[in-house]
């Protein structure tokens, strides 16, 4: 294993913890943001978008929990690239992932935003990023607390909505076809879309410096993690569109409000729009402690600037690198689209889950040990170029400016 400099963080947090923190981050950005999206990609295909969704996020799972117990340091699938495939291969999914992810904190405060205050999204979006900064700020146990209370507030709204929507008499099982009107490439844009919202679970993996026993944690929580937000998704998605159908789902902009309104309880919708507002603060919480964490990473191995990988006496967290992250997502927030973050954030989390199959294939030589990470790879990669075209061209953008930046840095290297 490379050798890292600079002090560790400490060693607080359990399996309940870590399953906390990955559903506070998928329940926030699945739910609210990535349903309507994806129901204009696939129309009544949603559940089949769904359904591929999870296979493939339970292929990149089983990798990162596997990657994880064997390398239990903070960033992720960075160190595993890193440590498996080469020095470019972490660096390439570690720009991946901070870029990708920083644009999802930029839509989750937006989502805050929209929710609790329309008229002034831009401005509320900004204070919610600069409140859980200073949340994350605190310490580690500070945010694993706050995340808790925001999940049980969120998977209450959420139950409330399934209830109701099932029990009206608007409710019709016929809205739940697994017709495909716009054909087997609408379907993957779903999917890559919905990807957006199981990818909370890489937020258990890169806090695996700061797990107990992170070879049983880690394995333990990412696939408890995963397994009780698909419920979770599964009923919301039946639910809503056995009231709304794809069509008003894909046109509407709140669609769990607009359910529970069609569904004849409007009175719901403000505790729905609460519980909205709610889960993407949870959702943001858990991105900007997931972010730091791999910029932290690359910080010690000199990547990104080795002051950002300074960790704080008191309270044990990388505080210069959550301030970074927490500047740049508040000027993010005030100028990004939320739906169009969610396509951008998808294609570069796609990218950095496929260089974490591509280093679980090397763990274990034998075909049944590799089936799960050749089979997340190729389902990475399809999903990342079935997403819509301005998604993937932005992101083999970005990816394309990280490589230069890497081999500039290189190149110096080499000169002294």
């Amino acid at each position: 294993m490379t050798a890292r400099s600079g002090p560790g963080l400490r060693r607080t947090l359990g399996v309940g913890d870590a399953v906390v923190i990955g559903l506070g981050s998928m329940v926030g950005a699945g739910v609210f943001a990535a349903l309507a999206p994806a129901a204009q990609a696939a129309g009544s295909g949603l559940l089949l978008g769904l359904a591929a969704a999870a296979v493939v996020a339970y292929c990149n799972a089983t990798s990162s929990a596997r990657l994880a117990a064997l390398y239990p340091e903070s960033g992720g699938t960075y160190v595993y690239g890193r440590e498996r495939l080469g020095e470019f291969w972490g660096y390439l999914a570690g720009w991946a992932f901070v870029v990708g992810k920083t644009a999802s904190c930029a839509a989750m405060a937006l989502t805050v935003g929209a929710y609790l205050w329309p008229g002034q999204a831009h401005a509320v979006a900004v204070a919610a990023v600069v409140a859980l900064t200073a949340v994350n700020y605190g310490g580690v146990r500070k945010s694993t607390w706050l995340t808790r209370v925001i999940v049980a507030v969120v998977l209450a709204v959420l139950a409330s909505v399934v209830v109701v929507c099932l029990a009206s008499g608007q409710a019709d099982a016929g809205r739940l076809s697994f017709a495909a009107p716009s054909g087997a490439g609408g379907v993957l844009q779903a999917a890559g879309l919905l990807f957006f919202a199981f990818a909370g679970y890489a937020r258990i993996a890169t806090l695996g410096e700061e797990v107990r026993d992170p070879a049983r944690t880690v394995r333990r929580a990412i696939p408890l993690a995963l397994g009780i937000a698909l419920v979770v998704y599964v009923a919301v998605a039946v639910a809503v569109l056995s009231v709304l159908g794809a069509q008003e789902l894909g046109d509407s902009g709140a669609p769990l409000a607009d359910a529970v309104r069609s569904a004849g309880v409007p009175e719901l919708t403000p505790a729905v729009r609460m519980g909205a507002a709610a889960a993407a603060l949870g959702s943001l919480l858990a991105l900007i402690l997931g972010v730091s964490r791999t910029v932290l990473a690359m910080a010690r191995d000199r990547h990104l600037p080795g002051s950002l990988s300074a960790v704080h006496p008191r309270f044990q967290v990388p505080h210069r690198a959550e301030a970074a992250v927490g500047v740049v997502v508040a000027v993010l927030a005030a100028t990004v689209d939320v739906r169009g973050a969610i396509g951008f954030s998808s294609f570069g989390v796609l990218v950095y889950y496929a260089v974490a199959n591509a280093s679980a294939w090397t763990l274990r030589p034998g075909p049944a040990a590799r089936v799960l990470p050749a089979a997340g790879l190729a389902g990475c990669l399809v999903l990342a170029f079935s997403l819509p075209g301005m998604s993937v061209a932005l992101g083999a953008g970005v990816l394309a400016v990280g490589t230069a930046a890497y081999a500039v840095r290189r190149w110096r290297a080499a000169g002294r």
